[in-house]
């Protein structure tokens, strides 16, 4: 038995797969998972309907699960603030090298060959997307 709440098989055969420097993008509703990805990603499908599950109800059961280094986030074409940003700087902790990235900087990223999956999430928040870099255990 997991002493541990991530308890989604797909997803910790993902995780077990990926290791220190491997990358994890959980995308909001809005993101093309299926093309702004690199060929090679699985894409696990959380998006049960619209607004269930959201990247922060995944992100937590995820830092119960593996260390994060780094943290990258979609600014906004205007620049503006997005408040899903604060609440995830906030989960992932002071540690955490935590930026944001400007759109299609953070598409090209996303892309990239470290990019081991993504998690397809059914939030509705714009710009809600969360780059995550797989930390060393400690």
């Amino acid at each position: 038995m997991l002493n541990y709440t991530l308890t989604h098989p797909p997803l910790l055969r993902a995780l077990a797969a990926a290791g220190h420097g491997s990358q994890v993008l959980l995308a909001d509703g809005n993101y093309p998972a299926a093309t702004a990805k690199p060929a090679g990603a699985e894409v696990i499908h959380l998006n049960l309907r619209p607004g269930l599950l959201s990247v922060t109800e995944v992100l937590g059961p995820l830092l119960d699960a593996v260390n994060i280094e780094a943290g990258r986030v979609m600014a906004l074409p205007d620049g503006g603030a997005v408040p899903a940003h604060a609440e995830y700087e906030q989960m992932l902790g002071a540690q955490v090298d935590f930026a944001v990235m400007e759109r299609f900087a953070f598409y090209d990223a996303a892309r990239g060959p470290d990019v081991a999956f993504v998690v397809a999430t059914g939030d509705q928040r714009i710009c809600a997307n969360l780059l995550l870099t797989i930390g060393v255990r400690t």
